[in-house]
């Protein structure tokens, strides 16, 4: 059974604009939708337009306000045009969730460093570190135009747990966290945050199979909270992050994973 908070929306991203990559999936759609129940218009990005589309309208139908971009974060193109659409449409952008990445939904090498195939780790790092390079590049100069911004990228509890093996994805995932902390410090002047959140194992899948399940089961032991992980339990840090409740948190990491890491 899911997991379903017991939190009234509290309109805390009333008129914001938030853009949200990965958004038409799993827990960048928890995100798209729960941003929404807060109160902002929202950018669903996604190299899977079509699904992005239609949680976009999903949501307009249900009263919120999005759109749906097919959009490639590896492309530098493809994010300016995302950034200068949520303009024309939006006018401003006031959050950048950087959720897309290479995981679950494309296959990977699960084994030793040195059975990775070349392509597969640049392709890797093309994504989960170039590619918030690029949509921050995109969004950056308007977030500092307005002099107001909060940006959230995520990276993984992985990181900190050692498993030995996706040494490609953990390392991408490292990044991230550094990537999180220079931006921080480089654009704070302009009254823009910067900050990392660390999912857990997270039963992100939208048809999980009974082999999903039953992985993501297993991980629960080494919890002090000790129930599978799901996408709402991730939504309400980045609505936090991206709020004036955090307006003075910057260059952090929040790992969620049901205390399974404790640094």
């Amino acid at each position: 059974m899911n997991f379903t908070l017991n939190t009234a929306p509290a309109n805390r991203l009333k008129d914001r604009v938030a853009i949200i990559t990965g958004g038409a999936h799993g827990i960048g759609k928890a995100y798209a939708q729960r941003f929404v129940a807060e109160g902002a218009k929202v950018v669903v990005a996604d190299i899977d337009g079509a699904a992005a589309e239609q949680v976009a309208k999903d949501i307009t139908d249900d009263g919120g306000s999005a759109i749906g971009l097919k959009v490639d974060i590896s492309d530098l193109t493809l994010c300016q045009q995302m950034a200068k659409t949520t303009i024309d449409k939006f006018g401003r952008i006031d959050a950048l969730v950087n959720n897309a990445a290479l995981f679950s939904r494309i296959p990977m090498t699960r084994g030793r460093f040195d059975e990775i195939p070349e392509a597969e780790w640049d392709r890797m790092f093309q994504v989960n570190v170039k590619g918030i390079w690029y949509t921050c590049r995109s969004v950056v100069p308007f977030m500092e135009k307005q002099q107001y911004g909060r940006i959230v990228n995520v990276s993984s509890s992985t990181v900190f747990q050692n498993p030995g093996t996706r040494i490609h994805y953990i390392a991408s995932k490292a990044a991230v966290i550094g990537f999180t902390r220079t931006l921080a410090r480089e654009i704070g002047p302009s009254n823009i945050t910067v900050n990392t959140i660390s999912p857990g194992s997270t039963l992100s899948e939208e048809d999980p199979t009974e082999e999903m399940k039953a992985y993501r089961a297993r991980r629960v032991a080494d919890r002090s909270i000790q129930r599978v992980q799901y996408p709402d339990d991730l939504a309400g840090a980045a609505v936090f992050f991206c709020s004036d409740e955090s307006s003075f948190i910057t260059g952090q990491n929040l790992i969620i994973d049901g205390g399974q890491v404790m640094i």
